[in-house]
């Protein structure tokens, strides 16, 4: 006999609030006789997905903030935490809860979309009727693609085009003021343990996982895991989540309506840290501690009272939530193959080094890459570990790892380094070390921002590279954020603080550290420091990028391309695809390739990270058209080929009034 009230599973995934939850609303809509908060402790994120310390902890503040928020509105209730991944855990509760009801947002990355529609349908076999609300974007990704015709959103005129179609951004919904009790939560049934194997997390554990041992944890009450159960290292950002901090520092940005209203991304400093000079809030919108409606009307309604000169979009803070909503929804209609270029039709390809493993049976890339030059491997290990021997690119690596963000302008700094202005290194590297350390990590924008870097997709003027030497001292002539992140240099004199390898010895010995070695040793005799020799020299290097990249752009193949998918991509390049070639059969590849899509233009004179997106490299539009709008034509490079570091105005950090 059926209940004669709903009985419902609110199954949270990516909406860790009460405050404009679009999903819990249709919960509580239907007026439940129970309901049941549940986090399912999937194994996909436990072992599959690179996940570091910082942002385990992340994700573990917010669980237990939101669990609190919940028992403060409810003692009875609070967020259920079950081991067991929602594959094979939720047809067993819908059967021992006498569940009628699952509802949960909607979720359009490409392995929750699967999830998903497994859950849907044991549901349906099961009777349960299953509720899905968008929330997680200003639109519905789905919806965008539709109203751009279609088709991914590959620029931000496309995003705005299609929102118009769509309407006005909805309303934030109201707290609400009680929740329903849970009903009975036993677990009378067999606990699906899964398999470590393969475990890409192993590397952040200094001891076993423990997370599945018992089905609702290891006090039997559903509480949220432990850093110690999961095996984990500690974490080391300052930076902490949960709906609480995230609406105080909403708050605290709101009220500071001239920073809010005069908010241009571009002009905010990379190299400031303490405190750093852009709002923060995107691994809130990643965990949804923060929901990305309310922080939009916000910002709108500042916008409205504001009477002075305010930015606009794309640079303002509501183009940063427009250009994560256009990685969203250029992701959605590719699935899997959006976040590699192998199959990728939206991708070029590039014949970078340290290319990714594919498997042959579903034609995804395995996690693993291959290794076809030694050279090229370690520089990724130093680029990683920051011990390039470049202070500025290393400073940046070594915030990332320490703290789980980056400025955006830094990440596109170690990005273009990592790629076309240096180490000519699959951008497929550097978002699988950024998926690793960053705590605001999504594999949409995550993604979108390396193609877009590496100008694989999304922007297209790869000769425009940032310096790591001018770069950082437009807005941090002394080289503070060095000194604070590369401490070994910190008594370095200011003129030698980006290049110390051209201070004399003398003054290396004085400042207590040599410039020697390619960072495997930190220290000598005496207790002298040691920071590594740069491992090559930048201006041959990104000359040799630009002219390979300039090559591939002449073959002009993507990752749809039958001669990418089968290896015979090489029969069209010589000198391995690096440095100064000629295509072979350049001609003919063009004409095979070259269709341009309708409706679709270029991405225009932006650059986007995924702290929030935003607006950011400037330069002339180039010429030609190719699958993302338009692409380079013949044009003159002065010598050295030319940068980014005049594109950017002065430090501008956030007004404290």
């Amino acid at each position: 006999m059926a209940p004669s009230k709903p009985r419902v599973i609110y199954w949270l995934r990516t909406d860790l609030r009460l405050h404009d939850s679009p999903a819990l609303k249709a919960a509580l809509d239907l007026k439940p006789d129970c309901l049941y908060p549940v986090w399912c402790w999937d194994p996909h994120y436990v072992y599959r997905a690179r996940v570091g310390p910082n942002r385990w902890q992340y994700l573990l503040d917010c669980q237990s903030d939101f669990s609190a928020s919940i028992t403060k509105l409810n003692p009875k209730s609070k967020l259920f935490v079950i081991r067991e991944a929602p594959q094979t855990l939720l047809t067993k509760l819908f059967k021992a809860w006498k569940i009628t009801h699952l509802v949960f947002e909607k979720d359009t990355d490409a392995y929750a979309r699967e999830r998903d529609e497994n859950v849907m349908r044991q549901a349906k076999e099961a009777g349960v009727e299953v509720i899905v609300k968008m929330g997680r974007t200003l639109y519905d990704p789905d919806e965008l693609v539709k109203a751009n015709g279609g088709k991914p959103t590959m620029s931000i005129t496309q995003v705005q085009k299609a929102a118009e179609k769509l309407g006005v951004v909805a309303k934030p919904i109201p707290t609400p003021e009680s929740l329903p009790n849970p009903g009975d939560t036993a677990l009378d049934f067999d606990h699906t343990q899964p398999s470590p194997n393969p475990d890409f997390n192993d590397i952040q554990r200094d001891s076993k996982d423990k997370s599945y041992t018992n089905l609702s944890g290891p006090g039997g009450d559903f509480a949220v895991p432990t850093m110690s159960e999961l095996g984990l290292k500690r974490a080391t950002t300052q930076h902490r989540g949960g709906e609480t901090l995230a609406l105080k520092a909403l708050d605290d940005i709101i009220s500071n309506t001239k920073y809010t209203a005069t908010f241009s991304k571009p002009e905010t400093a990379p190299t400031a840290f303490s405190p750093q000079s852009t709002t923060l809030l995107s691994p809130h919108h990643h965990f949804g501690s923060l929901s990305v409606r309310l922080f939009y009307w916000s910002v709108m309604d500042v916008l409205k009272a504001y009477k002075s000169n305010q930015s606009t979009i794309p640079t303002n803070l509501i183009g940063q939530l427009l250009f994560r909503d256009m990685y969203f929804a250029a992701q959605a209609p590719l699935g899997y193959p959006f976040a590699q270029t192998v199959g990728n039709s939206h991708c070029r390809f590039i014949p970078w080094h340290l290319p990714s493993k594919v498997d042959p049976c579903n034609g995804l890339i395995t996690g693993e890459h291959h290794v076809d030059t030694p050279e090229a491997e370690t520089w990724f290990q130093r680029w990683k570990w920051g011990k390039t021997g470049f202070p500025w690119i290393d400073a940046l690596m070594r915030q990332l790892r320490q703290e789980g963000w980056i400025h955006h302008l830094g990440r596109h700094a170690v990005a273009c380094f990592l790629t076309r202005g240096g180490c000519y290194i699959d951008w497929e590297r550097g978002a699988e070390v950024f998926e690793e350390w960053l705590i605001d990590h999504e594999v949409a924008c995550n993604t979108g921002n390396w193609q877009w870097l590496s100008c694989t997709a999304f922007y297209s003027q790869f000769y425009r590279c940032y310096s790591p030497i001018a770069f950082p001292k437009k807005t941090d002539a002394k080289g503070e954020f060095v000194r604070h992140f590369c401490p070994e240099l910190k008594d370095y004199p200011d003129k030698f603080i980006y290049e110390p390898w051209k201070a004399p010895i003398a003054d290396q010995k004085k400042a207590g550290c040599l410039i020697k070695g390619d960072g495997d040793e930190t220290e000598g005799e005496g207790g002298v420091k040691f920071y590594p020799k740069p491992m090559f020299d930048f201006n041959v290097r990104r000359t040799i990028c630009i002219d390979a990249i300039k090559n591939a752009y002449h073959v002009n193949l993507y990752g749809d391309d039958a001669k990418v998918k089968d290896g015979t991509w090489r029969d069209l390049f010589s000198d391995n695809a690096e440095g100064l070639t000629e295509g072979k059969s350049a001609k003919d590849a063009m004409n095979r390739n070259n269709k341009v899509k309708s409706g679709e233009e270029a991405s225009g004179d932006t650059g986007v990270d995924q702290d929030e997106g935003e607006a950011a490299e400037v330069g002339e539009e180039t010429k030609g058209e190719d699958r993302q709008g338009k692409s380079p034509g013949k044009r003159k490079r002065g010598k050295g080929q030319g940068t980014l570091d005049g594109h950017f105005g002065g430090r501008r950090l956030r007004d404290k009034h």
